[in-house]
């Protein structure tokens, strides 16, 4: 009896890995059509995951008053951040678990398991009473769906950012891998033209009332169309050679005993580059306003601007590092990081131009590109296989947790102090030592780990 067509022992190793069904189409002759068809099925749901995560932040102009209700509008603005804060704090746990799980089961079964949790937390929020009707369970409640959210986008990271590298091919990989952060950046978007259209459908009155909401249940919504979506994704050739060759899976332990250089490096990196990436993001519309003084409808249309032309960026600096390589365009990203961030929000703070404050911003955040567009990709290159998504999920978590997830706290907190300035030299002292994480570390371009092509 002959045996099966040499592609089929190439993509089903084990005879158990047909009976769990982990064996599809995914090879190393993927066509142009199925690479795309794979990094658009894994990129719609991060963009849905990451819209319903944004959605707090672009609402919480409206809701901090319903949640928090004493205190002037910087103190409001405080507590709703702190609360930003906690979910974030909950994504180490997160990557910690759907890392593990990724490594395990597969790339597959854990980006489903992370949307329908999200889905689930957007759903909360939008229900949960304000605190006029059930008092301090309000908060409460409203912490509680953080931390839902928090779990899932923190393995959502890893997942995704290892899926779409693994996919993307070897030639193009950060082109196409930097649609992680198009979608990333685009579920901010959406959250904010979501925002947007329902504040020019209903008065300012039913805005404050019941309009913030609508964004959580938009959101709950689409997680659960994904949630469909992503069970019909292929898995990786990656993993599928990983699971065959018996090796431990998905190991902690393996991971900061062996490759603690690697790990290392990623808490270096996402320090930077998170604290800044939210600054230019999240905190950039309270910024606007509060100390900017623009309106909250200008604030949220410039930073939609702002943010639709940081998302076409980010595949242009990513087929440029298949060119140049990735160490010069983070090299650039971090050190003109470091040198850029105080004039821009100083610039932003002392002008009253739209215009002007646009090309302010879009400076910042150009230069910030250069992290954004390919931290997923290189974050991925640094691992192999059977531990690649615990890998890029973990420590990425940990330092997105201590810095990224309090920069808005921080910001606040300084300019309640009257040194508001401080904040600006503090992002800079940590995206300089980025700087120097990067001098220190191979180009992964040259040195990358995914074999599959």
């Amino acid at each position: 009896m002959s045996g099966p067509p040499q592609g089929e022992r190439h993509l089903c190793p084990r005879r158990g890995l047909v009976k769990a069904g982990l064996c599809g189409e995914t090879g190393r002759d993927m066509t142009v059509f199925r690479r795309l068809k794979a990094i658009v099925a894994g990129s719609a749901g991060n963009l849905v995951e990451w819209y319903d995560w944004y959605a707090y932040s672009a609402a919480a102009l409206y809701f901090a008053p319903i949640f928090f209700p004493k205190g002037e509008q910087t103190a409001q603005l405080l507590s709703s951040a702190a609360v930003f804060a906690v979910g974030f704090f909950a994504r180490p746990v997160g990557a910690w678990a759907m890392g593990r799980y990724s490594d395990r089961f597969g790339r597959k079964k854990a980006m489903v398991a992370s949307v329908a949790l999200m889905s689930l937390g957007s759903l909360a929020i939008a229900l949960t009473p304000g605190a006029a009707s059930i008092g301090i369970a309000a908060p409460i409640l409203l912490v509680t769906a953080r931390i839902v959210q928090g779990l899932a986008l923190g393995g959502e990271y890893g997942v995704s950012a290892t899926y779409m590298s693994e996919v993307a091919g070897k030639t193009h990989r950060g082109f196409w891998s930097s649609f992680n952060y198009v979608t990333l950046i685009g579920g901010q978007l959406t959250a904010l033209a979501v925002l947007i259209v329902v504040q020019r459908s209903v008065s300012p009155e039913a805005m404050n009332a019941w309009g913030w909401r609508v964004p959580f249940v938009v959101g709950a919504l689409l997680a659960l169309t994904m949630f469909w979506l992503r069970r019909r994704m292929e898995e990786t050739q990656s993993f599928i050679e990983a699971k065959a060759s018996g090796i431990e899976l998905g190991s902690t332990r393996m991971l900061f005993k062996q490759y603690p250089r690697e790990t290392l490096t990623i808490l270096g990196l996402t320090a930077g580059g998170s604290l800044t990436f939210y600054i230019y993001t999240t905190y950039m519309q309270k910024f606007l306003t509060n100390t900017a003084h623009f309106t909250r409808d200008e604030a949220t249309e410039l930073s939609a601007l702002t943010l639709l032309c940081f998302a076409l960026a980010q595949p242009l600096v990513g087929w440029l590092s298949d060119r140049i390589g990735r160490k010069p365009v983070l090299l650039f990203a971090f050190g003109g990081g470091a040198l850029v961030t105080g004039p821009v929000m100083t610039g932003i703070a002392a002008s009253s131009s739209m215009v002007a404050v646009f090309f302010i911003i879009m400076a910042g955040m150009l230069v910030q590109a250069g992290y954004t567009a390919i931290n997923a990709v290189v974050k991925a290159e640094l691992y192999p296989a059977h531990v690649r998504t615990l890998g890029v999920a973990l420590p990425y978590a940990l330092a997105n947790a201590s810095f990224g997830g309090t920069a808005e706290y921080v910001a606040l907190w300084f300019k309640q102090a009257g040194a508001e300035s401080g904040f600006y030299i503090y992002a800079s002292v940590i995206m300089g030592i980025g700087f120097l994480v990067v001098l220190g570390m191979p180009d992964t371009a040259r040195t990358s780990r995914i074999q599959e092509d």
